[in-house]
């Protein structure tokens, strides 16, 4: 009897275009689902992990690269009760820590990471979302708690986690600004954020916008320089700061003196440690929700690829060509 084979691509070096092989299908094991991959979306974090400058996401290559998909799930395993083939779904599931990633045409993955779709997105919509809006739930909703009423000032509003975090603190009833570039402007009031220009001195849009008291919350996805600008942003004593990037060296002293917080925000590590694997699958529970009433939508490149032309969709975000999440879609 002949083993059952799936496609897939390996990225094997930095210098080399990535390779289209025939793998075995994986068999579901205790807690698994297998999913068939409608759509993988494409992450900054997977050209780094290529180009072999992302150490901290732990994947040596030769490896199968992609974090997030959406698809049907094709079979589940033992101890799985959640799920039933022809469900589809979504989530943020390999692509790092050895777990094979999305750019196939099966998963075998962790039934925790996983959540129904949304019935108001496409795949390829759905594919856009788990690792951006994870992201953003963790900074603003796990650390940050934030309220209806409040102020917050995302820094990268048009980006791929700025624009979930816009969408999620709207959503929240909160007042939401957004730093970003003059031409991506439409981008950020589209989402329903106030624009502030990227270049504008901290303490003008400060007084601009709070009468000089300062925001309540404030989410970076820069990390430098913006970093080291929340701290001089956020309201004292109730202020938190929270980054999603902070992964530099700096001081401190802005944010003590206004006795506000800050934590970062590192969401791998469910997939690497394997602890509060369930909490992701909760958190898209809640992206679900929110895209089925209208609240959340995701920014899509217009140009479609497959796994065939994988390659040309690095090359656009590499080259900067990309306008809204990247994704590839795949015919299992």
């Amino acid at each position: 009897m002949s083993i059952p084979t799936m496609r897939a691509l390996q990225a094997t070096d930095p210098a080399s275009p990535l390779r289209l092989i025939d793998l075995p299908r994986p068999v579901p094991g205790r807690g698994q689902v297998l999913v068939r991959i409608k759509a993988s979306g494409v992450n900054p974090l997977d050209l780094k992990i290529r180009s072999g400058t992302a150490a901290h996401a732990r994947h040596a290559l030769p490896n199968i690269l992609g974090i997030d998909l959406a698809g049907v799930v094709a079979d589940v395993g033992p101890e799985v009760n959640r799920f039933r083939a022809g469900d589809e779904v979504f989530g943020m599931v390999g692509g790092v820590g050895g777990h094979q990633g999305t750019l196939a045409e099966y998963a075998a993955v962790d039934a925790d990471l996983l959540a129904l779709k949304p019935r108001a997105l496409d795949m390829r919509a759905a594919a856009a979302l788990p690792l951006i809006f994870i992201t953003a739930w963790e900074g603003l909703v796990d650390r940050a708690q934030v309220q209806a009423g409040e102020r917050v000032l995302v820094h990268g509003g048009a980006g791929g986690v700025g624009s979930m975090a816009v969408q999620l603190a709207k959503a929240r009833g909160a007042e939401v600004f957004a730093t970003e570039s003059a031409e991506r402007r439409r981008l950020v009031e589209q989402h329903g954020a106030t624009f502030i220009d990227r270049r504008d001195d901290v303490a003008t849009y400060v007084a601009t916008h709070t009468g000089g008291e300062g925001f309540d919350v404030i989410y970076d996805t820069a990390g430098g320089p913006t970093l080291d600008a929340s701290f001089q942003a956020v309201r004292p004593y109730r202020g938190r700061v929270v980054s999603c990037l902070g992964w530099g060296t700096h001081a401190l002293a802005p944010l003590s003196f206004r006795a506000a917080s800050y934590a970062g925000v590192f969401t791998l590590l469910p997939l690497l440690t394997g602890k509060g694997r369930a909490h992701h699958g909760d958190i898209l529970a809640a992206a679900s929700l929110l895209a089925d009433t209208g609240q959340l939508r995701p920014q899509l490149d217009a140009q479609r690829y497959t796994l065939e032309t994988a390659d040309a969709a690095h090359d656009a975000i590499n080259q900067r060509r990309s306008s809204g999440k990247v994704v590839i879609e795949i015919d299992g």
